[in-house]
């Protein structure tokens, strides 16, 4: 399926139904009082987590959604049946936004969790409601009020704690692949990741895991729109450590501060997000690079490793989760089980 990460759509909730005019026709009453009974309220658009969904492509740009007009009141003071809510489902991380106002609607997290978007329109009432001592036969009963539309942009942000940052053939791919249960695609050519990938660290322990996302790589002038990377940034946004992933074969240094550049053109906050370091494709080299791995050991720290034999990962592994349980209890300092989040 198609990686849709972004749409617009326009929802309107139910108009609710007309109150009934209505008076008792019965044998033997003449003269019988109203009796029409209240309009049934319209349905709402409702948003429902699913956490099966990774993508918005089951959504096609510019749908427009409709929730189910609430029912008519009828004689004998009969309610009106309520209209049925349109629900859609969405993935975790969805964010919805209000195109005509810019403001933000909702942020989708929880699971299975129903979030109102768009309310139905009240019923209105029958004329029942309306006798009086001065009025023994009104004619006048309530229209039902329209439901809430909306002008929607749907934008998905993947949710993830460690966010994987480099530039393409980094081997990112196959590091995530060895790190987690993700299967990206890997081949030896840019741009292998069209699509941002999750998935799950777990180390000894089965209860301490932490989920992973690989964007496609970055590249010099990305945030000007080059490349791909630029265009998913938005999915690390959520992560609370971040890991250069670096060919340390290639000209580490440079690219490293090509990256550092890109993000805090995108972003100040992810930029200012705490980071490792990890010099991948050690299986290339034929000694080992000391001084390098001194030069990115000053600025954070740094892992010498091969994803592909998956040397230095048991270590890369325990410093993330360490790095992302130390930003965990400043969130929540007071929380002893934040760490299994």
């Amino acid at each position: 399926m198609l990686f849709k990460d972004e749409v617009e759509i326009w929802v309107t909730a139910g108009k609710g139904g007309d109150g009934s005019k209505s008076f008792r026709r019965e044998k033997y009453i003449s003269k019988g009082g109203p009796d029409g009974g209240d309009g049934g309220d319209g349905g709402n658009i409702v948003f429902l987590v699913n956490p099966h969904l990774r993508t918005l492509s089951h959504i096609h740009n510019r749908q427009k959604f409709y929730a189910e007009n609430g029912e008519n009141g009828k004689r004998k003071q009969m309610h009106g049946r309520n209209g049925e809510d349109k629900v859609i489902e969405v993935p975790p991380g969805t964010v919805v936004w209000d195109v005509e106002t810019g403001n933000q609607l909702a942020d989708l997290t929880e699971p299975w969790n129903k979030t109102i978007i768009a309310h139905g329109g009240r019923g209105g009432r029958g004329n029942v409601h309306f006798k009086s001592a001065t009025n023994q036969t009104p004619f006048y009963a309530e229209s039902g009020k329209p439901g809430e539309s909306y002008h929607l942009r749907l934008e998905l942000k993947m949710i993830a704690h460690i966010g994987l940052v480099g530039f393409p053939n980094a081997g990112k791919s196959t590091l995530i692949s060895r790190l987690t249960n993700a299967r990206p695609k890997i081949a030896n050519y840019p741009f292998t990741t069209l699509e941002p990938h999750v998935g799950v660290m777990t180390l000894d322990d089965a209860y301490t895991s932490v989920l992973i996302a690989d964007i496609p790589g970055l590249i010099e002038g990305a945030h000007r729109g080059k490349g791909l990377g630029i265009e998913f940034l938005k999915h690390i946004e959520r992560t609370k450590v971040l890991l250069f992933v670096l060919d340390v074969t290639d000209e580490p240094e440079k690219h490293f501060n090509v990256l550092r550049e890109e993000l805090k053109a995108y972003s100040e906050k992810l930029y200012q997000r705490p980071f490792l370091i990890a010099l991948n494709k050690k299986d290339l080299l034929s000694e080992e690079p000391s001084q390098r791995e001194q030069f990115f050991s000053r600025i954070a720290p740094c892992f010498l490793i091969s994803a592909l034999t998956g040397e230095g990962l048991k270590e890369l592994k325990i410093a993330l989760y360490q790095a992302y349980q130390q930003e965990e209890q400043k969130e929540f300092p007071d929380d002893t089980s934040s760490s299994q989040r």
